[in-house]
């Protein structure tokens, strides 16, 4: 990289990373935004050695495209995006923040992606390499670029990384040890704009993987059983409904590792502190992964027992009144959202709607089966929720004009011995920075109301 001029492109948190990595390396780094009403010296406050001269905003000049080697695209920055488009018929090579990474590192990657349970299961997984190795780091979609880590890697290190879709469209040579495909239910259509492409750019995560490298699949997928055959990895699955030749599944209530001359129980589920069968799918995925990274059964048997849930993944808040509240503001989408009311096992005020990702709300409001008493909607999606409700017979929601309000309008109808989720079906923004600010401020209220 060294006197190589590289424009990354976006400044976030992405950007930020890769830009810093790119200078440590030596590199010419042109940092750009479309927006070129923000101010120049801010952004190059954000990144250490990056002065304002090497800010770019608005448009992008011919000659100026010319003279770069390398763009580095933040996930976040859609491929059809007209200046993307022309920085590619230049000829330039387009990275994204994992191939900048990967060419960085120097030791084993576990990638795991997936419409639902991806940060879960990359949390637990990153524990367990802690458990098994000296060196180990968890990075990606979790919140930790890549690029921010890429280059402290080393020979014996172990890299758990969560990959979204958008971060895989521009995978080049990233090759994982061992991959992971969690589930795929439609989501972020109006970035892929077809369900094919959404699966496709799920799929790249294996692409460059071979007999020696592993990939972890749902057997209760159909898309991905069907895809398995394009598959050169070789294919290890896990299943919460049936027992598996070889893999791991969920039996009895006990899960059961299967994996050549191993046939072992890896815990009982009520010695788990996740709760809901989505999180025992990713108590699975996360092992299987381990135990083909080479860690060892006892270890993953005790890391499982120990998780307790990530932040804003039906994350227990308080209990007031009687009333226990839990924050699931990383359901971004119905599938998801569908994954936190099944494990509600009281009856619940939900609080539901935000920005419109062009999904569907049926399944979700079908979902509710009793469980649901009280629907409280917010942002965008609130009439079209409301709609898809009254067209399927559940007449009990209210509309609210801020999270704030929604929180007051569960707790004046739940009961003691009711819950109130947080669990919106839908992306943040509009409202919300994105879904932590979105849960932070519900905890807050939630804290409020107990004084």
């Amino acid at each position: 990289m060294k006197n190589k001029k590289v424009l990354v492109y976006g400044t976030g948190i992405s950007g930020i990373a890769a830009s810093a990595l790119l200078l440590r390396h030596e590199a010419q780094v042109f940092l750009y935004d479309e927006n070129e009403n923000k101010v120049a010296a801010e952004i190059a406050e954000t990144v250490k050695g990056l002065d304002e001269e090497h800010i770019v905003l608005g448009s992008l000049e011919e000659k100026f495209i010319s003279s770069l080697d390398l763009v580095v695209l933040s996930p976040g920055i859609p491929l059809d995006n007209p200046n993307v488009l022309r920085l590619k018929e230049a000829g330039l090579p387009i990275w994204g923040e994992i191939e900048l990474g990967y060419y960085f590192e120097k030791g084993r990657v576990l990638a795991i992606t997936g419409t639902n349970g991806k940060t879960t299961t990359t949390a637990l997984l990153g524990k367990i390499m802690e458990a098994a190795y000296n060196h180990s780091f968890v990075v990606g979609n979790i919140g930790i670029p890549y690029t921010s880590i890429a280059d402290q890697t080393m020979e014996d290190s172990v890299t758990v990384a969560e990959i979204s879709s958008f971060q895989l469209e521009t995978a080049i040579d990233f090759k994982p040890q061992v991959s992971a495909i969690l589930n795929i239910t439609p989501d972020h259509l109006n970035r892929h704009h077809t369900m094919d492409c959404y699966v496709d750019a799920k799929m790249a995560i294996a692409k460059n993987q071979g007999p020696s490298e592993y990939m972890i699949l749902n057997y209760e997928d159909e898309i991905l059983r069907k895809r398995a055959q394009e598959v050169k990895a070789k294919v290890i699955y896990f299943s919460s409904k049936r027992r598996l030749e070889e893999g791991i599944y969920l039996a009895n209530d006990q899960i059961f590792l299967k994996i050549g001359d191993d046939y072992e129980m890896i815990a009982k589920v009520k010695e788990l502190q996740l709760i809901g069968n989505h999180n025992y799918e990713n108590v699975m995925a996360a092992a299987a992964m381990a135990y083909c990274a080479g860690a060892g059964v006892e270890t993953i048997s005790k890391v499982v027992k120990e998780f307790v849930a990530v932040e804003h993944r039906i994350e227990y808040v308080d209990t007031v009144n009687g009333v226990r509240y839990y924050n699931d503001s990383k359901g971004t989408n119905p599938d998801a959202a569908i994954q936190a009311i099944k494990a509600m096992q009281w009856p619940t005020c939900l609080i539901g709607g935000g920005y419109d990702k062009q999904s569907e709300f049926d399944e979700w409001i079908a979902s509710f089966d009793g469980k649901v008493k009280k629907l409280v909607l917010i942002g965008q999606t609130a009439q079209k929720i409301a709609d898809t409700a009254e067209k399927m017979g559940f007449k009990d929601y209210e509309f609210a004009d801020s999270l704030e309000e929604a929180v007051r309008i569960c707790a004046e109808n739940a009961k003691s011995g009711d819950a109130v989720l947080l669990s919106p079906a839908c992306a943040s923004w509009g409202m919300f920075d994105n879904y932590e600010q979105r849960g932070d401020m519900f905890k807050e209220f939630v804290r409020e109301m107990k004084g």
